[in-house]
């Protein structure tokens, strides 16, 4: 393994650098523990392609292993008073949250992220996630119900919400952190055992969130954490029949594998899965909170992220403001390793996800868009690809149909406003859009209209663990956050006695 370089390491906590240092183990049954192969593999800073940690490579008999220790932890820990789940998940928030640097900038080496953006909405999100799960751990409640037609007596009849059972959860590399927190705390709160496997690229904050677990006072096996591949662990945990319910973020093409992997034993399944999100800015907007907004909405998280709002759509009246707009913005980010505190946008994840991004660009251009910023990778080492705003698009295009996954927009202008939710529409996806008007009765319309599982109105991401998160159509099952989050862990039983 290289060590980090020179340059991350003068920045790095010493924390950081004494975690990284040495092997990562896997989390089962309240041990860290060695994969049975005794198999590594590397995970690596994007932003030098270099090697950063080795990491247990956990396969089916890990997984095995971690399945049998949470079936095991499973009695004791469905049957524990809920308020004392909420206190340990309280108390693994306030952990989060002393242990924010450190978090921040092992999330920040691992995923490419500026530093500041995980300071500033990762760690601290994740902390509030696991706060406000603690909250529902002693509000998950059924209900007693009256009879309209029970014959021959009197009955009474309520129902029961209890926890699914073990849980097997895949999380993606583009908020590793926090869509752990959103699988496991909500789990552990109805109060389900947990088997997590992190994805490949980005394991170390979910196993120093192992570390943090455990020193938040979790029994044994309640939480296990196998790192590994999605062809090996993560197909073996979602085809386990020992496992009750899978739930899965990432493609929807991985989707659609864990599905037909689930078949076996017909365990339940959730799935927060693509988007090719619609942002909508009419010729009555406010532009000055449109356009900076609009850029921003693509370029987080170097638009690795499942809500980005990758179609831009502007009135004709506006577009070459907007376009004009958004492109300058694009070109003044600074691109850069996400440790330097001047970087606005970090690396893509890996180079895979670099040659993917790139291969969209050469399609777009191919077709005949036109890159008015951005539109070709950066030279040297990193992952990195320039911030891109595509004009003179079509949606017969690849780079407007299909998840590119990468800070890519493609800018499109509409006329008749009562077309374009037809329009935003015309997607197999369904999870994100937004729309900005000064005129809300054609918010609220729209906001009607549009098949999708969030809308935003004048405003771009904006998320809250009370708010339920999910998709329509080819972007998922289910809702996570909120109550609906919660109740996704829980099944009904119908309790019936005659009196």
């Amino acid at each position: 393994m290289s060590a980090m370089a020179q340059s991350d390491l003068v920045q790095s906590d010493v924390r950081v650098s004494t975690f990284v240092a040495v092997p990562r183990k896997m989390l089962i049954g309240g041990q860290w523990v060695e994969a049975a192969s005794g198999k590594t593999f590397p995970t690596y800073n994007p932003a030098t392609g270099e090697a950063l940690a080795d990491v247990a490579e956990g396969d089916k008999e890990d997984i095995d292993r971690a399945v049998r220790a949470a079936r095991q932890a499973f009695p004791a820990w469905s049957s524990l008073p809920p308020a004392l789940r909420s206190k340990m998940l309280w108390r693994l928030g306030d952990l989060i949250e002393e242990n924010l640097e450190e978090l921040a900038q092992l999330e920040t080496l691992d995923n490419g992220k500026p530093l500041s953006a995980a300071r500033a909405f990762d760690i601290p999100f994740t902390a509030d996630h696991f706060r406000y799960m603690a909250g529902w751990a002693t509000k998950i409640e059924g209900a007693s119900i009256p009879l309209s037609l029970a014959p021959g007596g009197s009955f009474h009849a309520y129902t029961l919400r209890e926890p699914v059972g073990v849980v097997g959860q895949i999380v993606p590399w583009n908020f590793p952190l926090v869509m752990a927190a959103w699988k496991i705390a909500p789990a552990l709160a109805a109060g389900c055992t947990v088997v997590l496997k992190p994805a490949e690229q980005t394991p170390l904050t979910a196993l120093r969130l192992g570390e943090l677990i455990q020193e938040a006072g979790f029994p044994a096996g309640v939480v296990n954490i196998v790192p590994g591949f999605g062809e090996t662990a993560g197909a073996a945990l979602a085809a386990h029949p020992d496992v009750d319910k899978v739930a899965f973020t990432g493609s929807t093409e991985v989707g659609k594998l864990i599905v037909q992997a689930a078949a076996g034993n017909l365990k339940k399944v959730t799935l927060e899965l693509g988007g090719k999100s619609p942002n909508i800015i009419f010729r009555d907007a406010d532009l000055e909170q449109a356009i900076p907004q609009a850029a921003g909405a693509i370029f987080f998280n170097q638009g690795e992220i499942c809500t980005a709002g990758s179609r831009l759509f502007v009135e004709h009246a506006v577009f070459d403001r907007v376009v004009e707009g958004v492109a300058e913005r694009a070109k003044a980010i600074r691109l850069g390793p996400g440790m330097d505190p001047e970087t606005e946008m970090g690396p893509l994840v890996s180079a895979e996800q670099l040659t993917r991004v790139c291969d969209y660009l050469e399609s777009g251009l191919a077709e005949g868009a036109e890159a008015v910023a951005g539109g070709r990778k950066q030279d040297g080492k990193g992952y990195f690809v320039e911030p891109t705003v595509l004009v003179n698009t079509n949606p017969g295009m690849k780079v407007v149909r299909e998840e590119i996954f990468g800070p890519v927009v493609t800018v499109m202008p509409f006329k008749d406003a009562d077309d374009i939710a037809a329009l935003s529409n015309e997607t197999v996806y369904g999870l994100a859009a937004a729309v900005w008007t000064r005129d809300i009765s054609k918010a609220h319309r729209l906001a009607s209209a549009l098949q999708s599982g969030n809308v935003w109105v004048n405003c771009y991401n904006a998320f809250d663990n009370a708010l339920p998160f999910g998709g329509y159509k080819q972007s998922g099952w289910g809702r996570e956050l909120g109550r609906e989050g919660v109740e996704q862990y829980t099944q009904t039983k119908t309790v019936c006695v005659k009196l």
